[in-house]
């Protein structure tokens, strides 16, 4: 965004004034609930005890202080003193936005709170970590680049479906670290102690009537306060730039910069979804039925969680916030211009190896050669990739079960564990086929256009 940042100061502080203060409500609804219901955690500060109820009270003053101050146009970090700091800040962020440092990153935290998800599913970090990324979004409101992007009305739904799927991820994982917990003791699940029956009439018609009634409430206030997000009449001498699908459809969008559409948009979707189907008969555990666990289903439960939040929602993250015109790569505080160019020059792996590593042409048949030698002369030419993805699919697999997987293997059966297997190499190929593309530019491992047949 160009212009004037002080203008788009002005005009952004009573919003963000307002953001402040329903902050500062949060976290006193926090307290109040802690107040009457409890447990509270006391802990020293200083050599004084303290309870996470008067934490969460003074967060929410120091949300009611930050309040007045935004609207009056001094919205915090740019207060006297601190532009340069927030200036380097917001540099180094947009540098570490790159898709690599992204990927890498989100692995490294996915990891992180697996290992330490009994420390992170505590309510009082969990809350912490909460009121730290509601202030780091209340900080970065005050870029007219990054408002641009989260502000707009096609993504604000996005914006609030991130929150509720960190919640929900959240509540999942203290529920089942609570229940690992109680079966380390002898202790049946917290769910099979509350079995009892529930009604649907009227117990749960009136529950969905209310939830009904509310969210009706909540939609007209929501299309009173923002416009629907309706551009002018399509032209066809006019395309958006970017022209995004849904965002509901960005993740497969996100997959056909590195697949073609048969991929991407046929074969790894029907793999999800027969890798879905199978799931019942793939299962040889069955424990956890009924209940939140995450030691008893371990694998189980990361091949979901980074499937679903990997491979999918950042994917989606990607394609919403960080894809600018021309499908660029662009940093959360970078101004989308439609003019960044990028020198990319993608090669497949058998230029790799014919040109860059033998030094020589890639075979080519002689002209006028039938379809027989044309064809004979492909396979040559794509022998190191079909080789090295024939290895992945049927070597692999039995290395695998000779190794880390003799377990399952073992209980599985041959089909059985081929499928699995294959499914789950197949999730993986999406990451390493990015990777390559984002390092060594690399394009297809298999390239065939003759027919029609890149991978």
């Amino acid at each position: 965004m160009h212009g004037n940042e002080a203008e788009f100061l002005q005009t952004a502080a009573t919003p963000l004034g307002f953001y402040y203060l329903v902050l500062c409500a949060i976290n006193w609804g926090a307290a109040a609930w802690l107040w009457r219901h409890g447990p509270t955690t006391r802990f020293h500060v200083l050599g004084f005890p303290v309870t996470d109820m008067v934490v969460w009270l003074v967060v929410g003053a120091l949300f009611f202080v930050l309040a007045p101050l935004a609207m009056i146009g001094l919205p915090f970090p740019l207060w006297p003193g601190l532009e340069g700091g927030w200036l380097a800040t917001k540099s180094v962020v947009n540098e570490l936005s790159g898709p690599v440092m992204l990927t890498v990153g989100s692995l490294a935290m996915f990891t992180l709170l697996f290992v330490g998800r009994r420390f992170f599913v505590r309510p009082i970090v969990a809350w912490s970590l909460f009121n730290l990324v509601l202030l780091a979004m209340g900080m970065s409101m005050t870029d007219p680049n990054f408002t641009a992007i989260v502000a707009k009305p096609d993504n604000v739904p996005i914006v609030g479906l991130v929150y509720l799927l960190g919640f929900f991820t959240w509540l999942a994982a203290w529920k089942a670290v609570r229940n690992d917990d109680r079966l380390k003791q002898g202790l049946p699940p917290e769910e099979k102690e509350d079995s009892e029956k529930v009604l649907v009439w009227p117990d749960l018609v009136y529950t969905e009537l209310i939830c009904m009634i509310a969210l009706t409430a909540f939609l007209l206030v929501w299309s009173i306060g923002l416009q629907a997000p309706l551009e002018e009449p399509s032209s066809t001498v006019k395309t958006p730039n970017p022209s995004k699908a849904p965002w509901y459809f960005l993740g497969l969008q996100e997959m056909l910069v590195y697949y073609d559409p048969w991929m991407a948009g046929v074969v790894l979707p029907s793999v999800v979804l027969l890798g879905l189907m199978a799931i019942p008969y793939l299962d040889f555990n069955k424990k956890g039925s009924g209940y939140y666990t995450i030691d008893e289903r371990r694998f189980a439960y990361l091949v979901f969680q980074f499937g679903f939040l990997e491979l999918w929602v950042m994917l989606i993250i990607l394609g919403t916030f960080l894809r600018g015109p021309n499908w660029n790569f662009f940093g959360p505080f970078e101004y989308w211009d439609a003019h960044k160019v990028l020198a990319q020059n993608n090669i497949d792996l058998s230029q790799f190896f014919w040109e860059r590593g033998l030094g020589r042409m890639m075979p080519k048949a002689p002209p006028g050669s039938g379809t027989g030698t044309e064809l004979a002369y492909i396979l040559l030419r794509e022998s190191p990739g079909i080789i090295a993805v024939l290895a992945y699919l049927f070597v692999l697999p039995p290395l695998m079960a000779a190794t880390v997987f003799r377990k399952f293997f073992a209980k599985m059966g041959f089909f059985r564990y081929m499928l699995l297997a294959n499914l789950l190499l197949l999730m993986a190929a999406l990451p390493i086929k990015m990777v390559f593309r984002w390092t060594v530019n690399l394009k297809y491992f298999i390239s065939i256009p003759e027919y029609f047949l890149n991978f």
